[in-house]
């Protein structure tokens, strides 16, 4: 028998990034992991802007854009009928190199396949003296006892069976999630949005194969629609080819790959090797409940997405960002159990947008207008050709170019949120306007000393005031008869004001705004009372 604050059950992008989260806090946490660590068919390969963040928070952003993927590869969008055939269009866009963050935020976001995240991820998370990371560990079974959780094991190399007493714990352990099972928590939404192939392959002479140039990501359309795409993998040799079909191409012994790829290129001339091919669904689903007693559920075991856009995994470190500072407030006794309620509160209505956005975004590349042409010699195919390649490139926008969906996600209804009045902004998935209304991520600006407003945040609550006159000594005293962590910074600068719009702004430590006025509540400790979840219960 071991005993652990928190055991994390899956050690993939949302375990590990819980465990960085509570690591980074000091909380200890025990994660299991049925493998080695090692990702032998990478699904993911972007980084968006506001995982990015996350990692800048906890001090590893420059392994992500250092992870060894080609930098100078530019990362274009091309929409052709197979790599030797016919150019229907092409959106531009910069290598990792060449592109520059955009004004809201501090960071880019960056390419990086899964086969190199997970292990920066893994060993951020293990650097750690309080994370406990376990390999070849299956859970094989819990009991939620009211006051703790016990957790059975299986520990696959050794056949030793292992007991771990927790007082949370938290299932990241995959869409199929047995953590989720056990808990008899349904999946709602759409079980099938398509069925599909990834084929991953080793391609070193695929550049000299064709005339489309660079880019992140070819998709092939051909009588019938939009049926496959080629995605970069390390900007050199390695690529993953994703077929769209039926459920009938989901039989591995009957799905001839070679075949397939051979279509793709428009050739037999390419040279390859095939490493691995995965069926897969795609899916719209959103557990129906986040949270069971002392159990919780995280990243895909909470929700599922279509990965058109990169958000599947982004939503899940976001999971992990919400659910550790509470885990953390509880844990150091500050907290009451209503902001555990509010983590389903919070990230559930999220999780769903999302996850409807990213289906949104397939139909909209997949949704080809008339195509039976597109091949055809002569005027007419030329016109289909034109009229699809149109399509596409209005189509993939939101696709390639979603900052409102990635940092624009807010929590309008959480009760650890105080509205101030201001008329809720409609979000926008494509174009992002910073706002400091309350359940909104507090806006980015760079301060003199080189730091972002968002260096500030994340170890406790943040009291930013833009006017030194303002008196908030009651609510400082307030959070100290709490032991709730705060940290009053003033802010000089007229610029930083106007873009928070008021004179007190009262932040949460995952960088969420809480609060804002332009002066202190007559009842200075209820404020506080809000933000550590003492009235959870009667509002939701």
């Amino acid at each position: 028998m071991t005993d652990t604050p928190v055991l994390i059950v899956g050690g993939g992008p949302a375990g590990s990034a819980l465990a960085i989260e509570l690591g980074w806090r000091g909380v200890p946490c025990t994660v299991l992991e049925q493998g080695d660590g090692t990702v032998d068919h990478p699904r993911l390969g972007i980084i968006l802007s506001r995982t990015m963040e996350f990692a800048r928070r906890w001090g590893i952003a420059d392994r992500i854009y250092n992870c060894g993927f080609n930098n100078d590869y530019e990362l274009n969008v091309v929409y052709c009928t197979s790599m030797a055939g016919h150019l229907l269009g092409r959106d531009e866009n910069p290598s990792c190199n060449a592109m520059q963050p955009p004004p809201q935020s501090p960071v880019k976001r960056q390419r990086c396949p899964q086969m190199w995240f997970n292990p920066i991820l893994e060993k951020a998370a293990r650097e750690y003296d309080t994370v406990d990371f376990k390999h070849f560990h299956k859970l094989e079974s819990f009991e939620d006892r009211g006051d703790h959780v016990l957790a059975t094991c299986l520990n696959t190399q050794t056949g030793e069976t292992v007991r771990i007493r927790t007082q949370y714990m938290v299932g990241c352990d995959g869409a199929a999630s047995g953590v989720r099972s056990q808990l008899g928590i349904d999946m709602l939404g759409k079980p099938v949005l398509s069925y599909s192939m990834n084929i991953f392959i080793r391609a070193p002479g695929l550049a000299a194969l064709h005339d489309k140039g660079e880019a992140e990501r070819y998709i092939f359309v051909r009588p019938g629609g939009t049926w496959a795409n080629l995605t970069v993998v390390d900007g050199r040799d390695l690529w993953r080819i994703t077929i769209i079909g039926n459920e009938t191409m989901m039989n591995l012994e009957e799905f001839d790959a070679q075949s397939v790829v051979r279509q793709c290129m428009g050739t037999d001339d390419l040279e390859f090797e095939i490493i691995s091919s995965i069926p897969w669904r795609r899916t719209e689903l959103t557990a129906e409940h986040f949270r069971k007693g002392r159990v919780f559920l995280a990243g895909d075991a909470a929700h599922t997405m279509s990965p058109t856009g990169g958000h599947g995994m982004s939503t899940g470190v976001a999971d992990a960002a919400d659910l550790g500072w509470k885990l953390d407030a509880i844990l150091n006794g500050w907290g009451t159990d209503g902001l555990l309620d509010a983590y389903e509160i919070e990230r559930r209505p999220i999780a769903a947008m999302v996850a409807a956005a990213s289906a949104e975004n397939f139909r909209a590349w997949t949704s080809v207008p008339d195509s039976d042409r597109v091949l055809d010699v002569g005027p007419e195919g030329d016109a289909c050709r034109q009229a699809v390649g149109e399509h596409m490139k209005r189509a993939g926008r939101a696709d390639w170019d979603s900052l409102g969906l990635q940092l624009g996600y807010r929590y309008d209804d959480s009760p650890l949120c105080v509205a101030d009045g201001t008329p809720v902004p409609q979000l926008d998935v494509l174009d992002y306007q910073q706002t400091a209304r309350p359940g909104s991520r507090a806006p980015h600006a760079w301060l003199e000393d080189g730091r972002s407003t968002l260096d500030l945040f994340g170890r406790g609550f943040t009291l930013m005031r833009f006017s030194s006159t303002v008196p908030v000594s009651p609510l400082i005293d307030a959070a100290q008869e709490q032991n709730v962590p705060l940290t009053l910074v003033d802010i000089a600068n007229e610029e930083i004001a106007s873009l928070y719009e008021r004179k007190l702004v009262l932040v949460r430590p995952d960088g969420f705004v809480a609060w804002r006025d332009d002066a202190l509540p007559t009842d200075a400790p209820s404020l506080i009372e809000i933000v550590r979840g003492a009235h959870v219960h009667a509002t939701a």
